[in-house]
C-alpha cells in the first residue's frame, strides 16, 4: 500500500470508537512545537508546519474520510493559517538567531505596548464576528465557537513571532473554548491535547514572564 494512503487510514480502536492517527501524530507535533515556543527554539516552526499540515486533512472529514465524517471549516482553516504565518515566524526567529549568534534563541521576549494590547482586543472581538459568518456560510460545525478559536490562533501565532509574552493568555482564551467544542465534535485526541495545552500553557507563560523581569541589582558592600 502507498505509504501516504496507510497513514490517512491508519486508525485507533479504543472503547469503541475509531480515532486517526495521524490526529494523535499531528498533535504530538503540535506539542513539541509548544515546547520548542517555550524554549524559544526555532525548530519549533517547521516542526509545528508538519503537524499542521496532518491535522488539516483530519479537520476536512467530509474529503478525507475521518470516522466524524464532519467538515469543520475554523479548524482546517486554522492549519493553513498555522503554515502561513508559521512561515513569518520561523524567518523572523532563524534571521534574529543569525543576526545575535545565538543559534538556538530565535526571540527575545517582551510585554506588548499598551497599544499593541488594545489591538489585540479589536482584532479579537472583530475577527470572531466576521469569521463567524463566513463559517456558518461554510457550513462548519459550531462556527461562533470556531471563530474564536481560529481569530485566537491567528493572533498567538502571530504574537509568538513577535515575541509578545501575552500570546501565552490569548492561548489560554482559545482552549476554554476549544476543549468543549471538540469533545462534541467527536475528536477526542485533539479536546484531549487542549487540556494538555492548557497546562502547557501557564508554564511557558510563567517561563517567559521570569526571563521579563528585571535582574536584582547587586547588594554594595559595606566597607
Amino acid at each position: 500500500m502507498n505509504p501516504i494512503y496507510a497513514l490517512l487510514d491508519a486508525k485507533l480502536h479504543i472503547a469503541g470508537s475509531e480515532i486517526l492517527w495521524r490526529e494523535v501524530i499531528g498533535n504530538g507535533f503540535g506539542l513539541a512545537s509548544a515546547v520548542g515556543g517555550m524554549r524559544r527554539r526555532v525548530w519549533a516552526w517547521p516542526v509545528g508546519i508538519a503537524g499542521n499540515t496532518l491535522l488539516f486533512t483530519v479537520f476536512v472529514g467530509g474529503i478525507f474520510n475521518t470516522p466524524q465524517q464532519l467538515n469543520l471549516a475554523g479548524q482546517a482553516g486554522r492549519q493553513l493559517m498555522f503554515i502561513a504565518v508559521s512561515a513569518f515566524g520561523w524567518y523572523q526567529w532563524y534571521r534574529h538567531s543569525r543576526e545575535t549568534g545565538l543559534e538556538h534563541r530565535g526571540v527575545d521576549p517582551r510585554w506588548a505596548t499598551a497599544r499593541e494590547r488594545w489591538l489585540l482586543v479589536a482584532a479579537m472581538l472583530v475577527g470572531t464576528a466576521a469569521f463567524s459568518q463566513l463559517f456558518e456560510w461554510l457550513g462548519s460545525y459550531g462556527p461562533w465557537a470556531e471563530a474564536w478559536i481560529f481569530t485566537g490562533s491567528v493572533l498567538a501565532t502571530y504574537g509568538m513571532a513577535r515575541g509578545w509574552a501575552e500570546f501565552w493568555l490569548i492561548w489560554i482564551a482559545v482552549d476554554i473554548v476549544g476543549v468543549p467544542l471538540l469533545l462534541r465534535a467527536g475528536y477526542y485526541p485533539s479536546a484531549f491535547l487542549y487540556i494538555v495545552y492548557a497546562g502547557f500553557v501557564a508554564w511557558g507563560f510563567s517561563v517567559w514572564a521570569r526571563s521579563l523581569r528585571p535582574a536584582p541589582e547587586p547588594v554594595a558592600h559595606r566597607r
